[in-house]
């Protein structure tokens, strides 16, 4: 067999790992023309073809999951190995949060925390992937879901609540249409199907169909703004667009979902001191967030 480079086998894992040559080139600093042509270069060294390409990434051929069986468990080895001889800075700290949360709610409060402590540097990155610790580069995440993880310090920062939303253009289509009888209203399906909840605790029936259903929260949310309908609205996201008076609540009902926010970090990284001062910080504020959520529903959140 030809000898294949360590560079090589490295960034096919990479790419198989993540399924999308795009994220793979930004975590290598590469270009995607770059990163395809070394793929090529390894699939005619081996004389395989190691991934079928499509217009939603790129998947492994039966040779290319062989191949990743046989090597990948070595470069995660040589990760963990190499965590604890890599040089972290105790004023840089790298957090990794989903869109929504880091857009709508973290970003709008650091200017606070920057304030306070400037001799912090902070590395955000914003991906809904869920981060390796041992292998990322990262200190700490946001991660939305009902937790714990296993192996990680989970700390829950503050819950979830939802609530139908609408843009002004739809309110003033809609007339005098009653905001509390949804069944006159035209909907937005949801990727959690949190209709048929709403429905179970408030009363009605859900519609036999929807004006549109979308599969990611963020579009939904767009879909709600540009008067498609109604959305069933989470306040994390949804509330400083209400602020804005670019959405209205229908009604006055909100519902807590299991779901929550947490700070997530590995065991070994308790003693970083840029860690320390972000999650002291990001508990005070989280706690303000929960008593302002609890006043402004009033209480009557449903179960």
């Amino acid at each position: 067999m030809a000898r294949v480079s360590l560079d090589l086998l490295q960034q096919f894992v990479q790419v198989a790992r993540l399924g999308n040559l795009s994220r793979a080139a930004e975590q290598a600093n590469l270009t995607v023309s770059a990163l395809s042509h070394q793929v090529r270069q390894l699939e005619q060294r081996l004389e395989r073809k190691l991934f079928e390409r499509g217009p939603r990434g790129v998947q492994l051929t039966a040779e290319g999951r062989r191949l990743l069986e046989a090597v990948g468990h070595h470069f995660e080895g040589i990760d963990r190995a190499m965590a604890g001889f890599r040089c972290r800075r105790e004023d840089v700290l790298t957090l990794s949060a989903i869109p929504g949360v880091m857009s709508s709610w973290l970003v709008p409060r650091l200017a606070r925390l920057v304030a306070a402590h400037p001799e912090l540097q902070l590395n955000l990155q914003s991906s809904v992937e869920l981060v390796n610790f041992e292998r990322d580069p990262v200190d700490a995440a946001v991660r939305y879901g009902r937790g714990p993880w296993p192996g990680l310090v989970t700390e829950r920062l503050f819950g979830e609540w939802i609530a139908p939303v609408a843009s002004p253009a739809l309110l003033a289509r809609m007339g005098d249409a009653d905001p509390n009888d949804l069944g006159q209203w035209p909907l937005l399906g949801d990727p959690g199907d949190r209709w048929r909840d709403w429905f179970a605790a408030a009363g009605g029936q859900p519609p036999g169909r929807y004006v549109a259903h979308f599969d990611n929260t963020d579009a939904l949310q767009r879909g709600a703004l540009e008067g498609m309908g109604v959305a069933l609205g989470r306040m994390v996201m949804a509330r400083p667009l209400v602020e804005a008076g670019l959405l209205k609540v229908l009604g006055d009902r909100y519902q807590q979902i299991p779901e929550a926010y947490f700070l997530v970090y590995p065991e070994h990284a308790k003693g970083h001191a840029g860690l320390r001062t972000f999650r002291e910080w990001l508990l005070c504020e989280a706690g303000k967030y929960a008593q302002a959520m609890s006043s402004a529903t009033n209480g009557e959140g449903m179960a």
